[in-house]
C-alpha cells in the first residue's frame, strides 16, 4: 500500500513540466535569495567553498560549486582506491549469484543497469558501492583511480528521487533512473561509473575531455543531489576500509587495488 501511494504520488509530480520549472528558477536570479538559507539549513562549509556565497548568482552554481584548492586531498598511495564523490555509503558488498545486489528490500540486477548482458559480463562476482550525495554534498565526480576510457554511454529517462523513500518504494531508481556509465580500464581490469540521475533534475555533466585518467581528476558533476554506485570486475579491490552510512569524501580511501601478476611496480 505504501509503495503503490508512493509511485502515485511521485507520478503526479514528476514530469517535464515540473522539471524545466525547477532547472529554470535553480539557475535564474530569482533562487540568489535562497543561497543563504540554503547554506545554513544544509550547514554547508563555506571555508571550503572557491569563494564567498555572496558571489554566486543563483542556486545552480552553488550546487555544482568548486572548492578550494586543496580541500580535497587525494590519498597518494599507488594502491589506494579512493572516493569519487562526497557522501554516504548507502551499501557495498560483492554481487550475489554473479549478477544482483539488494537494496533497502529491492533486488537489482547489473544487467538492467548497466543497459545489457554483454555489459554485465566484467563484473560478475565482482564488488559494488553505492554513494548517496544529498542535495547539501559537493556534487563534483572524480575518478577513483587511474585508468583509460573504455567507453561512455547513458541510459534510462525519467527518474524517481534515490533518497531513502526513494530506494525503498521507487521503481528500481539506480537501474532505471536516467544514468550516465562511464567505463574505465585499470590494473588490465574493468571498473564502472554508474552516474544516477535524481528525479526533475536529470542532468548530469561531463567535464573530462581526456581518455586517460588520473586518480582523483574531475569527470564531472550533478547538478543536484544524486548517485554514484561503482561496480568493480572480481580481483580488482581488496581490503575494503568504509562501512556502510559512513560519510566520505573525494579522495578519501576507501580500499585498496589488488596486485596483479606481471605488473610492473
Amino acid at each position: 500500500m505504501k509503495k503503490a501511494l508512493y509511485r502515485s504520488c511521485i507520478e503526479l509530480t514528476n514530469h517535464r513540466l515540473s522539471s524545466y520549472l525547477l532547472r529554470s528558477f535553480s539557475r535564474s536570479r530569482l533562487s540568489k535569495p535562497f543561497i543563504k538559507p540554503f547554506v545554513k539549513t544544509f550547514q554547508l562549509n563555506e571555508l571550503e567553498m572557491d569563494k564567498s556565497i555572496k558571489q554566486y548568482s543563483h542556486l545552480h552554481e552553488l550546487f555544482i560549486r568548486n572548492l578550494k584548492e586543496g580541500a580535497r586531498p587525494v590519498d597518494s598511495s599507488s594502491r589506494a582506491f579512493v572516493s569519487p564523490v562526497d557522501g554516504v555509503v548507502a551499501q557495498y558488498g560483492v554481487l550475489e549469484n554473479e549478477t544482483l545486489f539488494h537494496v533497502k528490500g529491492q533486488t537489482y540486477n547489473i544487467e538492467e543497469m548497466l543497459g545489457s548482458k554483454e555489459a554485465s559480463k566484467p563484473y560478475l562476482n565482482g564488488r559494488y558501492f553505492i554513494l548517496y550525495l544529498s542535495p547539501s554534498h559537493y556534487h563534483r565526480i572524480h575518478s577513483p583511480v587511474a585508468g583509460s576510457i573504455i567507453r561512455q554511454w547513458q541510459l534510462g529517462g525519467k527518474s524517481y528521487p534515490v533518497n531513502e523513500l526513494g530506494l525503498r518504494y521507487g521503481k528500481k531508481p539506480l537501474s532505471r533512473n536516467y544514468r550516465l556509465i562511464t567505463e574505465l580500464e585499470v590494473s588490465q581490469r574493468q571498473l564502472a561509473l554508474v552516474k544516477v540521475g535524481a528525479m526533475n533534475v536529470n542532468t548530469i555533466e561531463v567535464t573530462h575531455s581526456d581518455n586517460e585518467l588520473q586518480k582523483g581528476d574531475e569527470i564531472g558533476y550533478f547538478s543536484f543531489g544524486s548517485t554514484v554506485v561503482l561496480l568493480c570486475e572480481h580481483g580488482l579491490i581488496q581490503d575494503v576500509s568504509v562501512h556502510e552510512n559512513a560519510e566520505v569524501k573525494v579522495g578519501q580511501k576507501i580500499a585498496e587495488l589488488m596486485e596483479v601478476e606481471g605488473e610492473k611496480k
